[in-house]
């Protein structure tokens, strides 16, 4: 088993989950209470990763942070290296191609809580920041959850955004995927099935405890 390719998809999925909720949790809180007419523009936009092929992200990616684009350049002048085939670039990918599983739970939960009593907050004199931490953030918590999930385990199992981002790089870009990829092209199929099978149970036991977790939230905060 390919403990190296291993860590380094846990640690990617782990940074990725927590980018995702700092930056996907404010865009979801909009989407779920503004009333602009052309939101479903942006709704269209963070919803494209799932329709579209991974290569095809991939390639736009890669020319998007490539030496010859702006931020590629941007980047290599900041840093003192390129992006694309770093464990940055690999995380960036990530970031986009997973954002509609946490942005699309995430916005879901948010625009069921009911506004009265974010309103009540409002009017006992606690800001929208403070309303968001002390009321929606709470009761929208199953849903938020089921986000950070998703994400963090379709991150883990990335192989077209990877290979075409960060390519096979040992202890660098190689992830879990392209492992099991690499085992499978030798005929090794013993080693691919051992770490196919951590793989699936972990999967299974992420969302395992995450629906259990649901339901004893629930029933702790019962909604009418």
């Amino acid at each position: 088993m390919d403990w190296q390719a291993i860590s380094l998809s846990l640690r990617l999925a782990a940074c990725t989950t927590l980018l995702l909720v700092a930056f996907g949790l404010p865009l979801a809180y909009w989407l779920a209470n503004t009333r602009w007419r052309g939101k479903f523009f942006i709704e269209a936009l963070v919803a494209l990763p799932i329709v579209l092929p991974p290569t095809v992200l991939g390639f736009y990616v890669l020319m998007a942070i490539g030496p010859h684009s702006p931020l590629g350049r941007f980047y290599e002048s900041l840093f003192g290296h390129r992006l694309p085939f770093t464990f940055q670039g690999l995380l960036l990918a990530s970031v986009l191609y997973s954002l509609p599983f946490a942005v699309q739970p995430f916005t879901s939960a948010l625009a069921s809580v009911d506004r009265r009593m974010m309103e009540a907050s409002w009017c006992l004199g606690v800001g929208r920041l403070g309303t968001f931490f002390r009321v929606a953030l709470p009761l929208a918590w199953p849903g938020v959850l089921t986000g950070m999930v998703l994400s963090f385990t379709h991150t883990l199992g990335e192989f077209g955004v990877v290979l075409m981002i960060g390519g096979n790089l040992p202890g660098v870009t190689r992830t879990v995927s392209i492992s099991i990829y690499d085992e499978v092209q030798s005929l090794n199929y013993a080693a691919a099935n051992q770490t196919s099978l951590a793989l699936l149970l972990f999967s299974f036991a992420a969302l395992v405890v995450t629906y259990g977790l649901q339901r004893k939230f629930i029933q702790v905060w019962p909604t009418r």
